[in-house]
């Protein structure tokens, strides 16, 4: 993690926020805004253009867009090296400073074989990109890595995550310590999945909520603008609501009690109508399995999605009673139309009126890049930030 350092509201990192935010692009337009002078103002974008931070953008019409003469964020300061995992694989990606992705691969391996298989791997594929593009490890200046699990987001560590094997009290960012010269910042996929969408998909929107349906269930909550990770990383851990069906005992008699998940616990959602769970009751191994069968028209499977789409509403329900989002993101593996329309039905019946007056609920547009574009605005955000900036230039 980047450590914080207390920063000048109106120093180089300070400037460097408003012209990535588009609030002021020019010096004109950052004196107005700031109150500093010609003279202070163009010391900090000396600075800031010395150290290939900032570059000048390309000239453009004076009927739109940005004004000529505008200042941009270089795309060329730096490589983000990021990774989207999933239970059954990941993707790796280069990318620009800017988040461009520049080249990607991905591969099928079972997340629970554990922390050095799967880094290990990561790690090879870091390399081959790099040496495709023709650039080497020194050029690296941030890695983002999203994860299926819970994360205690300072650490970068997993903590008791229910389908990665041995991964528990594991810190990810160790692992690259001695490889890469670059932060590196870990997460839960919904939190990546949901920061993507946000920034990439809906960036007026304040309030958003992503509901990952895959292997396992999980939610990424963007409240005013901000990623909500809560007290220890633990927010949005919906799959593992108490959430058993009415009337539901799963077994040959009441005595027998709710299903037992994973996570140790009995009656959790992930139980019921998660990828897993779904891969179990219908005798095969892979989510795409079932989606497979429910795109050729099998009836049985697709009254077995609608009734997942049900009960993942009565939950996402409660989600959206309690924080009151303006759109709802649903993504993963299992997000399957007949799913999506009697969970869209579910919510707008069982959550309050109010909450419900304005609420869209759609697929993900971004689909499984989301986390690619959550994991590079992760890194850029924290390379970005004012008092890192002001940092490195003092270093310099």
């Amino acid at each position: 993690m980047l450590a914080p350092l207390s920063t000048s509201p109106t120093g180089p990192g300070a400037i460097l926020t408003l012209v990535r935010s588009g609030q002021a692009v020019t010096r004109a337009g950052l004196m107005e805004i700031t109150g500093l002078s010609r003279s202070t103002i163009g010391q900090r974008l000396d600075q800031l253009l010395a150290a290939g931070y900032l570059i000048a953008g390309p000239v453009e019409s004076s009927t739109g867009g940005r004004p000529a003469g505008g200042l941009v964020i270089n795309p060329q300061f730096g490589l983000l090296l990021l990774v989207a995992a999933g239970a059954s694989g990941f993707t790796a990606a280069i990318a620009d400073f800017c988040g461009n992705v520049i080249e990607q691969r991905s591969v099928t391996m079972d997340i629970a074989r554990g922390p050095a298989a799967v880094l290990g791997r990561m790690q090879t594929i870091f390399r081959d990109l790099l040496n495709q593009i023709g650039h080497k490890p020194a050029g690296v200046k941030g890695i983002g890595i999203g994860l299926p699990g819970p994360v205690a987001f300072p650490e970068g560590q997993l903590v008791r995550p229910p389908i990665m094997t041995g991964w528990d009290g594991y810190r990810v960012p160790d692992f690259f310590a001695g490889q890469f010269d670059a932060p590196v910042l870990v997460d839960n996929d919904a939190n990546l999945m949901a920061l993507g969408e946000q920034q990439q998909s809906f960036p007026q929107v304040k309030d958003l909520l992503y509901l990952k349906l895959g292997t396992g269930i999980g939610v990424g909550l963007i409240m005013d603008g901000q990623l909500q990770r809560g007290a220890q990383g633990a927010a949005g851990n919906i799959g593992h609501w108490f959430m058993p069906p009415a009337g539901d005992t799963s077994g040959s008699s009441a005595a027998a009690g709710p299903r037992l998940c994973r996570c140790g616990n009995q009656g959790c959602l992930e139980a019921y109508s998660s990828g897993w769970a779904l891969c179990e009751e219908c005798g095969v191994t892979r989510v795409r399995d079932l989606t497979r069968r429910a795109a050729d028209g099998d009836m049985a499977m697709l009254a077995r999605l609608r009734a997942a789409g049900q009960h993942q509403g009565e939950a996402l329900a409660l989600a959206v009673n309690l924080t009151n989002p303006a759109v709802v993101v649903v993504g993963g593996s299992l997000a399957q139309d007949q799913l999506l329309a009697a969970l869209r039905e579910t919510v707008y019946r069982r959550s309050g009126s109010l909450a419900t007056r304005s609420l869209q609920i759609v697929a993900g547009p971004l689909g499984n890049d989301a986390g690619l574009h959550g994991a590079a605005h992760l890194v850029s955000d924290a390379l970005l930030a004012p008092h890192v900036v002001d940092r490195h230039l003092s270093a310099g």
